[in-house]
């Protein structure tokens, strides 16, 4: 553990081997002046799994599914980076300087070695980190994401404000148009897949603030107007997988990714969007964690 760092467990949920995500204790870890908020399940053996977050996403908004998938052979630890949620601190711009937050967190739980999902946003993220710290990282999961200069993803704002503005008018949360395809089977994991996000009853999490929403924003932003970066020398393996109607992320990002880093491969889900691992989430386990275990 980080010289410094405090660990703190809240009461909403009581045990320390939690059975699902849904029960999993929120504890906290404080480092570097910020308390992260955070939840930690599976083994406590091998190296663990860090997720790494969406727009706007909180612990409360990983699926249960996919968590439990991971956790049942692998530790898996969620949390919320500066300023989101529950943590302290004013969200960063930049995603360099999410990725920097990031490692913090990371470090302050001790562990000198991971594997990263990032999820969306939380893949970008990911892939400063491994390029930041590339002996921390041992394996990486890209989805839903693209890189830096990525066609489309400066595009994520205007997107977000319409789809937002759909949902209000016809009273449905955001991520059935923002995750999910129009098609039926579109909409029905839609539906499936935001029921799960209400298992958790208890000690739930904050909600993401406006102020903190429009930082990520801009630090999406930014990132969409970046110049490429030289993927090669991310050297890990590099498991992608997306939606092939994408269209927070286009796909075609999907696709780049996987043709730029050098030991990269891709899984595309048929009639899927941007949470394609969501709608597919049994499929995307059993990808993941056999890519995870793999020598």
């Amino acid at each position: 553990m980080l010289k410094g760092s405090t660990v703190k467990e809240s009461q909403g949920v009581r045990g320390d081997a939690a059975a699902s995500y849904k029960n999993a204790p929120t504890r906290t870890v404080t480092a570097g002046g910020l308390t992260f908020a955070y939840r930690d399940l599976g083994p406590r053996s091998g190296i663990p799994v860090v997720f790494l977050n969406h727009l706007a996403g909180v612990l409360d908004n990983w699926d249960p599914r996919v968590v439990d998938g991971f956790a049942a052979g692998r530790r898996v630890i969620t949390f919320d980076n500066r300023g989101v949620g529950a943590s302290s601190g004013s969200t960063p711009r930049t995603i360099q300087e999410m990725a920097k937050d990031a490692v913090t967190f990371i470090r302050a739980l001790g562990f000198e070695r991971v594997d990263l999902h990032g999820f969306s946003m939380g893949g970008m993220v990911a892939q400063v980190i491994v390029q930041d710290e590339p002996d921390l990282v041992r394996k990486l999961i890209l989805t839903g994401t693209g890189p830096a200069g990525g066609e489309g993803i400066k595009d994520v704002t205007r997107l977000s404000n319409i789809d937002t503005v759909r949902a209000l008018l016809t009273v449905q949360d955001p991520k059935q148009f923002l995750f999910f395809t129009r098609t039926a089977n579109g909409r029905r994991a839609g539906k499936e897949f935001l029921a799960r996000l209400k298992e958790r009853t208890q000690d739930r999490d904050k909600a993401i603030s406006l102020g903190a929403y429009r930082s990520q924003l801009k630090a999406i932003h930014r990132w969409g107007l970046e110049r490429p970066q030289d993927l090669s020398v991310i050297h890990q393996p590099v498991l992608i997988a997306n939606g092939e109607s994408d269209r927070m992320v286009p796909t075609k990002n999907s696709y780049d990714l996987e043709r730029r880093v050098p030991n990269g491969e891709l899984v595309i889900y048929p009639d899927a969007g941007h949470g394609g691992i969501f709608q597919f989430h049994r499929q995307f386990v059993e990808t993941a964690v056999e890519f995870l275990a793999r020598q």
